[in-house]
């Protein structure tokens, strides 16, 4: 006669290990039992210690399931609640492979790593174009830096529009105000102060402003593009939430000088201005909205943008990082 095994679900936290049977028609059992399953939760030796598998073997059994309901990690017992797909993937993904999962693909992924890998590309290509030019020019090469590489950079930085309404629909987590500031910010450098001035195209600070940002997004594109599917690479990561401590402040530094620099050209040209008497009865003055901007918004979206970076890299290179590390 077949033995039959019942259904075996398990899950773990930091110290105990639980087990679920499915059972059918239970009417005796010592234990605290329902008509359908009973539980058992036991206690680890060694608390702390997270276990892969539950046998010793990797086998797959096909009564022995995962217990998704009190499944626990790591992550669980910091102050902030994170998705559990992201907690430890490299365990939920060799467990589910060890069960013969097989995962449906996931077209919002599939459309972020493509949205990332387009917006890194477009960024590769200014920043290979702005260097072979400075290779074979020097600095002389800097004041044609937006008629090299202006077209293909407003095309990016439209994209990223994109990147709020990824935040506001939730197909990514994040800062809405940062990165709105950020995006936002952006823009009116580029189309409001360079792209209306020709002579302010020609300044060495368009070249400064167009590599910093560059190098920036060369490095977070990529990042985002493998956390997309949950794939951790440590020195990504590092230099993800490292380098913008040198290169925000620059990057700051060179849109205020952007900024100084469009006051006088915008004074002369009147773009942007909208004089009285209109049809709409309205008023808009370009110079006085940047100097309004500078005093009232530049220096809070810096800091906005200063502290949230802040954040994320505690976060992101906190004690749990450093644990995940040494495991």
């Amino acid at each position: 006669m077949v033995a039959l095994n019942p259904i075996v679900y398990w899950a773990q936290n930091q110290k105990d290990i639980f087990l679920r049977l499915e059972l059918r028609d239970v009417k005796k059992s010592k234990y605290r039992a329902t008509d359908r399953q009973v539980e058992f939760s036991l206690r680890k030796e060694n608390c702390g210690k997270w276990w892969k598998r539950l046998t010793e073997e990797s086998l797959k059994l096909p009564w022995l399931k995962i217990d998704f309901d009190k499944w626990k990690s790591p992550e669980d017992f910091e102050e902030e609640t994170r998705d559990i797909l992201q907690d430890r993937p490299d365990i939920l993904r060799q467990l589910q492979e060890d069960e013969g999962v097989i995962e449906p693909i996931n077209y919002r992924q599939v459309y972020l790593f493509v949205y990332n890998l387009a917006q890194f590309i477009g960024f590769l290509y200014i920043f290979v174009v702005m260097m072979i030019n400075y290779a074979k020019k020097g600095p002389d090469s800097m004041e044609e830096t937006f008629s090299n590489v202006g077209e293909v950079f407003k095309f990016v930085q439209l994209m990223a529009f994109l990147e709020i309404l990824h935040v506001i629909f939730g197909y990514t987590k994040g800062g809405l105000m940062a990165c709105f500031i950020q995006v936002l910010g952006r823009f009116i450098v580029l189309f409001g102060c360079i792209n209306s001035e020709p002579r302010m195209q020609t300044k060495p600070v368009v070249f400064y402003l167009f590599f910093i940002w560059s190098l920036v997004e060369l490095i977070r594109y990529p990042y985002y593009m493998f956390r997309v599917y949950n794939i951790e690479v440590s020195f990504l990561t590092w230099l993800r939430y490292t380098i913008w401590i040198a290169l925000y402040p620059l990057g700051f530094l060179c849109e205020g000088v952007v900024y100084l620099r469009t006051i006088p050209y915008a004074e002369e040209t009147g773009v942007f201005t909208i004089a009285l008497p209109n049809a709409w009865n309205f008023a808009f003055h370009f110079p006085t909205a940047i100097r309004t901007l500078l005093l009232c918004f530049f220096f809070p979206g810096m800091y906005t943008t200063m502290i949230h970076m802040q954040r994320q890299r505690k976060k992101k290179l906190g004690p749990s990082y450093l644990r995940q590390k040494g495991e």
